[in-house]
C-alpha cells in the first residue's frame, strides 16, 4: 500500500514537523542572538555617547570653576588698586594739612588761617573729583526720594510744593550709585 494522507500516521510528517520545528528554534535562538548583539552595540553606543557628554560636563564644570575663581581675584585686585590709588592721591592733601598745621602755630592772622584753609579744601574736593565723586545738586530742585532724604518740612507759599527750601547736609554719588543721600529741608503746602 500506499502511504497514507493522514498527517498523524505518516511517520514522515511526523519527522517533518519535528525537524520544522528545531529549525524554528534555531531561528529563533539565532534571532534572540542577533537581537542581542543588536542590543549590546546600542547600549555600547549610548554608553560611549554618555562618557563623552560626562566628560564634556566635567571639563565644563572646571572650567566654570576656574573662570569664578579668576574674577573673584580680579575684584579683589581692582579694589585693592582703586583703594590704593585713592590713597595715593589723598596723602598731597594729607601732607597740605600737616604743613598747615605747623604754620597755624605761629600765625596770628585769621586771614591767613581762612586762605589756608580754602585752599587745602579746594584740593580735597578736587581730589575727590578726579575719584569720580559728585555733589548731588539740590539748588531750587523738587525732592527725589533716589537723591535727597527730607529731614524737615516746612510749610511755606514762597516756593512750590515737594521743592527743596535748604540743604542741611551735602549729598554725594560715584556715577549712578548714591554714595550719600543730601539732607533737605522740603516746602509743603500752608
Amino acid at each position: 500500500m500506499g502511504k497514507s494522507n493522514n498527517p498523524f500516521k505518516n511517520p514522515d510528517s511526523i519527522e517533518d514537523a519535528a525537524n520544522q520545528d528545531e529549525i524554528k528554534e534555531e531561528v529563533k535562538e539565532e534571532n534572540s542572538e542577533n537581537i542581542k548583539d543588536e542590543d549590546n552595540s546600542e547600549l555600547n553606543a549610548l554608553q560611549e555617547k554618555y562618557d563623552a557628554l560626562n566628560q564634556q560636563y566635567i571639563r565644563l564644570a572646571a572650567d566654570f570653576d576656574n573662570y569664578r575663581k579668576r574674577q573673584e581675584h580680579e575684584r579683589e585686585e581692582l579694589l585693592k588698586f582703586g583703594t590704593e590709588n585713592a590713597l595715593k592721591k589723598m596723602l598731597d592733601v594729607l601732607d597740605n594739612f600737616e604743613r598747615g598745621k605747623k604754620a597755624l602755630e605761629n600765625i596770628e592772622d585769621c586771614a591767613k588761617v581762612k586762605e589756608s584753609f580754602d585752599l587745602v579744601h579746594k584740593q580735597v574736593i578736587d581730589v575727590l573729583t578726579k575719584l569720580g565723586l559728585e555733589e548731588i545738586d539740590t539748588t531750587d530742585k523738587e525732592f527725589d526720594p533716589n537723591f535727597h532724604e527730607a529731614v524737615m518740612q516746612t510749610p511755606t507759599s514762597e516756593k512750590p510744593e515737594h521743592t527743596i527750601i535748604n540743604e542741611l547736609q551735602k549729598g554725594y554719588k560715584l556715577g549712578d550709585k548714591v554714595l550719600r543721600p543730601a539732607l533737605v529741608n522740603v516746602a509743603t503746602a500752608e
